[in-house]
């Protein structure tokens, strides 16, 4: 009977954590729909607590266009711009920010009340806790981001907009990590520890792939060489590793970082074709081995939409599906990753996790 309360109550705290992953998940997207109109310096103040209000009148928004035409983006590249077209990229980063706020009320309100009600177990509270820091950490790495493009040059550090891409990623990707094993408690059944490993790299290297992305999508690397699968008339393009020191290239260099993005996309291939493969020759629960075969759907989906995104110069609805999609591969891989080690270590402790 205990044992029935506590799985319930697990079960809840985890389709919590799910509907927190998929307003982050909502966020990345309309993130980078915010970086594909050029919208993320339309608001030029950071106010957590009074900018929760848009411009409500005439007044208010001909002040907050005054303020943005204080800054280089207006002054160098949308200058002479009307109103109408200043509140169009607005309201993208409006609805970003707003998003924002809203996951640290969804999350944090419940938190508490499930703390007060005795659902959540004593070793959960510190890692849940964890997860709103980073959330607040997140908000302050995405205007020391923007801060980056009110300066001198109108664009955001691609660094920066790497960084608050990857803490996105990680919220998201620990949400579901800890919410898998409450919602499947049957993640139990033995498994290879070649299969664990695997999972676990697989996992690592699709979060890596997703920061290539953010290193591409900051420095419009997606513009160059609309080609597949050479990069132009060849598959080493000129000036790959041209700078001086070389390593600096694969941070800095649009040619190195677009380059970059697609081996990391074969090796990932590759890796995760062989993940299926262990699988499917290993004797495992039916959630594993459809967990397993979700990954490589999503990742098939995933090629897909790099290649044409690629192919076609980066259209946004193709670019903002490519971006999420990435989300729906790193939550499989975790799943995965989730499901073989909790198998693993609980059942066959004789296999090394």
């Amino acid at each position: 009977m205990q044992s029935d309360v506590t799985n319930h109550r697990d079960r809840i705290i985890g389709i919590w954590l799910v509907a927190c992953a998929v307003v982050v998940f909502g966020m990345v997207v309309l993130g980078g729909v915010t970086r594909l109109t050029h919208s993320g310096l339309s608001i030029t103040q950071w106010e957590p607590i009074v900018g929760v209000l848009p411009p409500l009148s005439e007044a208010e928004w001909l002040e907050t266009f005054e303020e943005y035409k204080q800054f280089p983006e207006y002054q160098l590249v949308n200058y002479g711009m009307s109103l109408d077209e200043f509140e169009f990229i607005f309201w993208f980063e409006y609805a970003h920010r707003l998003l924002g706020r809203l996951i640290g009320i969804v999350f944090l309100l419940p938190l508490l009340v499930f703390i007060a009600k005795g659902y959540v177990q004593r070793p959960l509270i510190g890692k849940l806790f964890g997860l709103f820091v980073l959330g607040g950490a997140q908000g302050l790495m995405g205007w020391y981001m923007v801060q980056s493009g009110l300066v001198d040059e109108p664009r955001v550090s691609h660094l920066r907009l790497t960084a608050h891409l990857g803490l996105a990623v990680l919220i998201y990707g620990y949400m579901l990590w800890l919410a898998y094993p409450l919602l499947n408690p049957q993640m139990r059944t033995p498994a290879s520890g070649r299969a664990v490993g695997l999972a676990h790299v697989v996992s690592v290297l699709v979060f890596v792939m997703i920061l290539s992305g953010g290193l591409v999508a900051g420095t419009r690397a997606g513009f160059l060489f609309g080609t597949f699968p050479l990069m132009g008339e060849s598959f080493f393009p000129d000036g790959l590793y041209a700078t001086t020191p070389a390593w600096l290239a694969a941070m800095s260099d649009p040619v190195t970082i677009q380059f970059n993005h697609r081996i990391l996309a074969y090796v990932l291939t590759a890796m995760i074709a062989w993940l299926a493969f262990v699988v499917s020759r290993t004797h495992l629960p039916r959630h594993v081995r459809v967990g397993v075969a979700v990954l490589v759907a999503c990742l098939a989906l995933q090629v897909t939409l790099g290649i044409a995104t690629l192919v076609m110069r980066v259209p946004i609805a193709l670019a903002a599906a490519h971006q999420g999609v990435a989300l729906f591969v790193f939550g499989a891989a975790l799943y995965a990753s989730r499901a073989l080690q909790r198998t693993a270590r609980v059942v066959a402790p004789g296999i090394a996790a």
